[in-house]
């Protein structure tokens, strides 16, 4: 769900799936209501839409995998594309690796980390630097057995609260700002 204004053509939805395809297309294709909707992306067999968001045409995009990697790009590197196009390579995934996140950065945030064990961090946007679409990546959490796969990303400020909720359905709520920014290539610390 992406709360939508007007429709500009100086707008674009920037969209990233599962195995790694990035897309833009411009917002102002999206402008008609459609009874049964219309198609946004062409989808392979084996993947899915992960995050989709409003952009600028000169934005970061930030694509994070389950590896713990994130690629940091400006979206210009994309070109605009037609409501079914495939889209193109925005991170390069080895075999078990899964795109999991799609963020446009934003400086004045840190990048929140979780995995899938509990573990969570805080890092700042700079601490990435900017590259083409389509490569690796760069370590943003240590994934290790102990950390399990990194699951989400968000852009989160000292004024945020997290709130995690396990597979048994327990919550806890904790402030942004009591997790400390660390480095790239650190594990982080126990969140729940």
């Amino acid at each position: 769900i992406l709360p939508v204004g007007e429709f500009s053509d100086k707008q674009f939805i920037f969209m990233a799936t599962r195995n790694g395809t990035t897309k833009k297309t411009n917002l102002s294709l999206f402008s008609k209501k459609y009874k049964y909707g219309i198609k946004a992306i062409n989808l392979d067999d084996d993947d899915k839409l992960v995050g989709t968001a409003i952009t600028s045409g000169n934005d970061e995009i930030l694509l994070a995998s389950s590896a713990g990697k994130l690629i940091r790009f400006n979206e210009s590197h994309v070109r605009p594309m037609g409501r079914t196009a495939r889209g193109v390579r925005g991170l390069r995934l080895k075999k078990d690796e899964k795109l999991i996140s799609l963020m446009v950065g934003d400086p004045d945030k840190t990048i929140l980390c979780v995995s899938e064990n509990g573990y969570g961090k805080r890092s700042a946007v700079e601490n990435y630097r900017i590259t083409n679409r389509g490569g690796k990546g760069v370590k943003t959490i240590n994934v290790t057995e102990k950390t399990g796969n990194l699951i989400t990303l968000k852009n989160v400020t000292d004024n945020d609260d997290l709130m995690v909720i396990n597979k048994s359905g327990i919550t806890i709520r904790i402030g942004v700002d009591t997790l400390r920014v660390m480095g790239r290539a650190t594990q982080g610390v126990k969140i729940i």
